[in-house]
């Protein structure tokens, strides 16, 4: 038999849709690894439901992951799919608007019964009708699934559970995937019939798409070319953990992590908890307050302390916060955002923070804030802001997002070496030591660690008295303190780079953004200054203090437009801080932007006189 030929494309986006239940998050997290293999760039989009298990077949239900995959760079999991792979009614229904017109559509076949479309709210069945717009092609996967099964002692249902890895073969096969690294893992995750079962579907699946007449040939997305190193397939909290425990590492001081589970942070504590031959200490704490008052604790005590939660703990551990404010101890705080507000939708994307981030406490509480705009700038954020927290002697803030934390990318890995290695500037001074006395660059007091013979001192919440510890009532000691707490952060301006501003550095609009945005932001940017149209873009890091030339940038453009996955918070800050008419992009869907939706804002206000 003549092999099947194959069709070289530049870039593919695929959807994995069903159940939640039906290993959706598993099957395009092993893709995803196969294509990191394969040499591509790649962007992902996990998008789940928070409930554990919400009835089968229903919307509610339903669970995807988004990859797009090139052989050129790229930043978005891609607007639209070109392949949507359907493992039920449900899933269809919830995905299908947003698969490109003449994309394609491979469905489960057996999952299309009269219940299993009345459970999806079909009133009929929508297939004779997908052929007008799609490529439809239809695959008996249950079916097929349990033929290459009946050998084996599995009941129906566990037989079922192996399905999404014969989707899975068929995949590898349709996109020359390798499936030699999901074997291996198979072998290290399970055993007996359970382990067999799983390598047997995935190689049934690989050698349907081989011999069926369904699929005419086959596609292959050549190689990226990428700078030579060693890359490995990274999420954003992935990075963070890794950023955490390389801290310790380079810092030469032990960490303390005390976290309370809440999606999507608790990754963060597990892979945490992973490397405590690092040095590193993980608690699980019984209340995000409780979880903020022990890194504090373990910052008094002389160790790097962190926090990581999402957006509802994060508002619970702004009394501590305080408390670290006050008491100016070094202190990093994770918050990995989400919809909102209260518990909102846990498993989607929104960074409506910023303001709770600057503002979020009571009384005059200035933080610096940092915010990661790729799963791999994670790692380094989070490194930038224990310098910070311990240069200046003050908590920080790093945010994230759902969508960073859960999305993926090829991630150089740093040389160590290249990251520096940073001594925590205790500054004793045994002949006349004072543990309230500042540096005169940064203002920051000296990191005083109980039991340090010498560094004797007083310190708590209460309005204490410069220079000696003690509380005070006094008005000009009351009003000095909290100027001095601002200019502290006020001097880590001077330690930000300048600006990157990408497309010409004048012209008539300005883009600006945060946070996970990034990748749509430049992608659209680049996509209409190739139009020949002059757009330019920025993208901050630094929310508190902003970076010092932020001002002139923001002058040297006619408009300026915020893209931000909130009602307009930096749009806000922006016009206050610097008196521009900042217009603003809000998305509030508890979905990253599109490209096309950033594109048709800025075609819109080229347009306008």
């Amino acid at each position: 038999m003549s092999q099947k030929p194959t069709k070289e494309l530049q870039s593919v986006a695929i959807r994995f849709t069903g159940d939640s239940g039906d290993g959706m998050q598993l099957t395009g997290t092993k893709f995803t690894e196969s294509t990191a293999l394969a040499g591509n760039d790649l962007s992902t989009l996990p998008d789940f439901p928070a409930e554990i298990r919400a009835p089968a077949g229903t919307l509610a239900g339903v669970s995807g992951f988004q990859i797009h995959f090139s052989s050129q760079d790229i930043r978005t999991p891609a607007d639209h799919p070109d392949v949507l792979v359907s493992f039920n009614p449900a899933a269809l229904r919830a995905n299908l608007d947003d698969v490109r017109s003449g994309g394609t559509v491979i469905l489960n076949s057996d999952a299309f019964t009269v219940k299993a479309l009345a459970r999806a709210g079909y009133t009929e069945d929508p297939r004779p009708t997908l052929a007008d717009q799609f490529q439809l092609i239809e695959v008996p996967l249950t079916k097929l699934n349990r033929a290459a099964l009946k050998d084996l002692k599995l009941s129906s249902r566990e037989a079922d559970r192996c399905k999404n890895f014969f989707a899975l073969g068929l995949m590898y096969w349709l996109y020359n995937r390798p499936m030699e690294s999901t074997l291996r893992w198979l072998e290290g995750h399970f055993a007996g019939n359970v382990l067999e079962a799983n390598q047997r579907v995935l190689k049934a699946g690989y050698a349907f798409g081989e011999t069926s007449e369904i699929f005419p040939r086959s596609f292959v997305v050549p190689r990226a070319k990428i700078e030579p190193g060693h890359y490995r397939n990274i999420t954003g909290n992935t990075a963070l953990a890794w950023g955490i425990v390389a801290a310790s590492q380079i810092m030469d001081r032990p960490v303390f992590l005390g976290a309370y589970p809440i999606t999507p942070a608790s990754e963060v504590l597990h892979e945490v908890s992973r490397y405590r031959h690092f040095g590193v200490k993980t608690f699980q704490a019984e209340d995000e307050i409780a979880a903020a008052s022990t890194a504090i604790g373990a910052s008094f005590a002389g160790s790097l302390g962190v926090c990581t939660t999402s957006s509802p703990g994060f508002l619970l551990k702004q009394e501590a916060l305080g408390l670290a404010v006050m008491a100016e101890l070094p202190l990093v705080v994770v918050n990995i955002q989400r919809a909102g507000p209260s518990t909102g939708m846990p498993t989607k994307a929104e960074q409506a923070d910023l303001l709770a981030a600057l503002h979020g406490r009571n009384s005059e509480s200035p933080v610096p804030v940092l915010a990661a705009d790729t799963p791999g700038n994670c790692f380094d954020t989070v490194l930038e802001a224990f310098r910070l927290a311990v240069r200046h002697m003050t908590p920080v803030i790093v945010l994230s997002d759902s969508y960073l934390a859960n999305s993926a990318e090829p991630w150089p890995i740093p040389d160590v070496a290249s990251l520096g290695h940073e001594s925590v500037p205790l500054r004793v001074d045994p002949a006349g030591f004072q543990p309230y006395a500042r540096d005169d660059e940064t203002l920051a007091r000296p990191w005083a660690v109980p039991g340090t013979p010498g560094l004797e001192h007083r310190i708590g919440g209460l309005s204490k008295q410069e220079g000696s510890g003690n509380v005070s009532y006094d008005p000009r000691n009351n009003e000095r303190m909290p100027e001095l707490r601002h200019e502290k952060v006020a001097r880590i301006a001077a330690e930000i780079p300048a600006i990157e501003v990408m497309g010409p550095d004048r012209g008539e609009l300005l883009v600006v953004g945060w946070g996970g945005t990034r990748g749509a932001i430049v992608s659209a940017c680049e996509e209409v200054r190739r139009d020949g149209l002059s757009v330019s873009n920025i993208h901050l890091r630094h929310l508190n203090p902003f970076p010092s030339d932020l001002g002139e940038v923001l002058s040297r453009f006619e408009k300026v437009l915020v893209a931000e996955l909130n009602a307009g918070q930096l749009a806000l800050l922006l016009r206050a801080e610097f008196l521009v008419d900042a217009q603003c992009l809000a998305k509030i869907k508890g979905q990253p932007f599109r490209i096309e939706e950033i594109r048709a804002r800025i075609d819109a206000m080229l347009q306008e006189n």
